[in-house]
């Protein structure tokens, strides 16, 4: 008799598996009950959010909400053309949804570049038709960014992995824009915890942890590893100096831009023309902010770049001045002010990052290592 509850109680987890998320059986399985999101102001203190798709929710609110500093992961939905969603709109393909994750985390104890490594490890980046056993576009990965930071850290960390020599196919994940985030119905929410049977029989029936396994005991050349470019053992500790050495250090230009936020004119400038290789850094600080990698003629007389080398160097703020809003950059350790960040830029960002010169110095690639930047010499 034992055998025989064996063998059924197999088929139904079998069949679940191959289901999918499929709601848990019930009389009111088609009454949406709507997870109800922590109450978090997103731009207050160090409370951020960050969205990902990665195919089953249930996987992704699971791996990510382990994670130190994530407060909670919030299953639901993203993308399609109907207003509050069900589950079985998305799973069936017919809503344009995508199955996402969003993510309040606390920046002070993890950060958004450690976030995305921990997603591209729970991934399969290099499949856009969906995730493990789950096809369709209602289970392709996705990158949601939030802010202009967000996309430059997902597109410089989706860079890194892509040169890492870790996968044998091009990364292939979109970063786009987030959009309206419906939450999934209560059933779904913390299903790991809810459910840990079928959750468990399901993942190990997906073949998403035997697939994560053989990438990532992969052993590659150590130069290449996905990892943050400027760790905090090996980052240099740059700093303001006092306004008296600046006053002594700097040049009259140099120290109304970078301290003053002035202006200097265009086409008049150090670097608005500089064509050599190299990196530039904060005039102030020292802090390495963009590379001729990511330079362009703008045609607008000042220094443009698509992105900074580290989106966390650089802090955004909003300017009010000359009667329009635009969006003030500034370093972050050096506290100077670089110029502004606008959305008429190229690929791959869509940015300009206008910057005076004044407020940058120049270190050509070939005394890079002298000046103590040699770990950038690897972006060359």
């Amino acid at each position: 008799m034992l055998k025989y509850v064996a063998i059924a109680f197999t088929l139904l987890m079998t069949t679940t598996a191959y289901l999918h998320c499929s709601p848990q059986l019930s009389n009111n399985t088609d009454v949406m009950t709507i997870a109800t999101a922590k109450s978090v102001d997103h731009n207050s203190g160090t409370n951020k959010v960050a969205t990902f798709a990665g195919g089953c929710f249930w996987c992704t609110e699971s791996d990510l909400e382990k994670l130190p500093g994530v407060n909670e992961a919030i299953s639901g939905y993203l993308d399609g053309h109907i207003e509050n969603p069900s589950y079985r709109q998305v799973s069936s393909g017919i809503s344009g949804h995508v199955e996402a994750v969003e993510v309040h985390y606390d920046a002070s104890i993890i950060s958004y570049d450690e976030l995305l490594e921990a997603f591209w490890m729970h991934v399969n980046p290099t499949d856009n038709g969906g995730q493990f056993v789950d096809r369709g576009d209602q289970y392709k990965p996705y990158v949601f960014y939030h802010s202009n930071a967000q996309q430059l850290a997902a597109v410089a960390s989706r860079e890194a992995l892509n040169n890492s020599g870790r996968f044998d196919r091009t990364i292939n994940t979109e970063i786009k824009a987030v959009s309206k985030f419906w939450p999934a119905e209560e059933y779904h929410q913390d299903y790991y915890k809810k459910n840990p049977i079928r959750y468990k029989f399901y993942r190990y029936n997906s073949g998403r942890d035997q697939y994560l396994k053989t990438i990532w005991s992969k052993k590659i050349d150590s130069t290449k590893q996905l990892s943050k470019l400027f760790v905090e053992d090996q980052m240099k500790k740059f700093t303001k100096p006092s306004d008296k050495s600046l006053r002594e250090t700097l040049s009259s230009i140099q120290y109304k831009v970078t301290q003053e936020e002035g202006t200097e004119r265009p086409f008049d400038n150090e670097y608005w023309d500089n064509k050599n290789e190299g990196v530039y850094v904060d005039v102030v600080s020292g802090e390495p902010l963009f590379s001729s990698k990511d330079k362009y003629k703008s045609g607008t007389g000042w220094p443009s770049f698509t992105r900074p080398i580290n989106p966390e160097l650089i802090v955004e703020k909003k300017d009010h001045s000359l009667f329009s809003t635009r969006t003030e950059v500034r370093s972050k350790h050096g506290d100077s002010h670089l110029g502004h960040v606008f959305d008429d830029g190229p690929a791959p960002t869509g940015l300009r990052y206008c910057i005076n010169s004044a407020s940058l110095r120049f270190i050509p690639t070939t005394k890079l290592k002298e000046a103590g930047y040699e770990a950038l010499l690897a972006r060359f």
